[in-house]
């Protein structure tokens, strides 16, 4: 293990896996560690995301491990400095430290963190509980899921170069799943992901299969891994699918003139012990609907104008009207040298609901349709709401390919 900081206060190492090992040791060590381990279940529990998440505590040798969240920062404006702060008070704690030596940077989501918590203070009194010497771990009380998915060529296209895919793993292997359906989630992990492809002739369609098919060789074999292990190395095991995708579908540009710069988009959503590990990249979405009502876009669109959405310097009408719109900044092959997917992961209740979907769904659709309809409830005999979402923006627009897929947890 690489040594980040060796002082009296606490030894800090990084292992080969990016896991962050810190020994706590000099003055009031146990307390420190006591205090940074409860702060960081609280944030967790409260589902902040830029702070580490903890994955092991050991009070006998008062040493605890957590996710890496990046680099130290060298230089940020003491406004940016005093947001990320004020940000972290949101989530009930307030770090007694609030300087820029307490501030990362996360690239593989583009966010600042903030680290060393051992005398942070919680501000509601009335949620801190003693410490305890293992780190919660927390699970879904949802027993199932449900799904549905339709792909369409749309109103003009003679072919279709979107894909889904729904696939079940379990300890007897995988099983790929209809396009409607449900499941118990005791015993399996559900991946469903959607890619939609782009190149000349049907190299579009090549591409987006090549991403789907790529994902039930390689992923699979991960379902072994106990939850420490899984937790610790899902950021390396869906960035290592994304870049083996990208390097397949390059080599087959070079060498076939068919295939050249043919390239696709690719959403995947890996369902887990009451976690959603997603990988992204493109303009393919996924949206989450949480049960109490409203939806949200969880992955970021590879788009200028995505940029300028996600900045607020652009609304959701702008951004549909924009003439850029389609110009992906980042895509699997389609000549591009450089890949930083977007990789993250959420909880999930029952109740909640995913929408995992191609641009085409919602050239056709805003996002308020989008919640519309995969809000309202399904009656036996009628369409799904996967096929009410094609189908819909299919009628709306229809000038491209339609994919949705939608999975809900009961």
């Amino acid at each position: 293990m690489q040594e980040a900081k060796n002082t009296q206060r606490a030894l800090v190492r990084i292992g080969f896996d990016g896991r962050v090992h810190k020994l706590f040791r000099g003055p009031e060590a146990e307390s420190r560690f006591a205090n940074e381990v409860r702060v960081l279940k609280y944030l967790e529990a409260r589902k902040c995301p830029f702070v580490p998440r903890l994955l092991d505590a050991h009070p006998e040798t008062l040493e605890m491990i957590t996710s890496s969240c990046g680099a130290r920062v060298q230089h940020i404006t003491d406004d940016r400095v005093a947001e990320i702060f004020a940000e972290l008070e949101k989530y009930g704690v307030r770090h007694d430290d609030p300087f820029l030596r307490n501030i990362t940077y996360r690239a593989s989501d583009g966010r600042f963190c903030v680290i060393d918590f051992e005398f942070a203070e919680i501000l509601d009194k009335s949620e801190i509980a003693p410490a305890s010497s293992e780190p919660e771990v927390q699970h879904s009380s949802a027993e199932r899921l449900e799904w549905s998915g339709l792909t369409h060529p749309g109103r003009f296209r003679p072919n279709n170069e979107d894909a889904f895919l729904a696939m079940l793993l379990d300890s007897r292997g995988i099983r790929y799943l209809g396009k409607v359906g449900n499941a118990a989630l005791e015993h399996s992990d559900f991946i469903f992901a959607v890619s939609d492809g782009m190149g000349g002739e049907r190299s579009g369609e090549f591409a987006s299969r090549i991403a789907v098919e790529k994902i039930t060789l390689q992923l699979p074999r991960q379902f072994g891994l106990g939850e420490e292990r899984f937790s610790a190395y899902s950021d390396d095991i869906l960035r290592e699918l994304f870049n083996s995708i990208h390097t397949d579908l390059l080599k087959l540009g070079r060498f076939d003139e068919n295939c050249r710069n043919m390239g696709a988009t690719l959403t995947l959503a890996w369902f887990r012990r009451g976690r959603v590990y997603f990988g992204h990249i493109g303009d393919s979405r996924l949206y989450y609907l949480p049960a109490a009502g409203g939806i949200q876009q969880v992955s970021e669109d590879h788009t200028h104008v995505g940029w300028l959405r996600r900045n607020k310097q652009v609304n959701e009408r702008e951004a549909r009207m924009h003439p850029r719109k389609n110009v992906l900044s980042q895509a699997l092959g389609a000549g591009h040298r450089y890949l930083n997917p977007h990789i993250g992961v959420l909880d999930y209740h029952p109740g909640d609901q995913f929408v995992l979907c191609t641009d085409g769904v919602t050239e056709g659709l805003w996002d308020r349709g989008i919640e519309e309809i995969v809000s309202a409830d399904v009656e036996e005999g009628t369409p799904t709401k996967a096929q009410q979402l094609v189908m819909s923006a299919v009628n709306e627009s229809g000038r491209d390919n339609a994919t949705a897929v939608v999975i809900g947890a009961l």
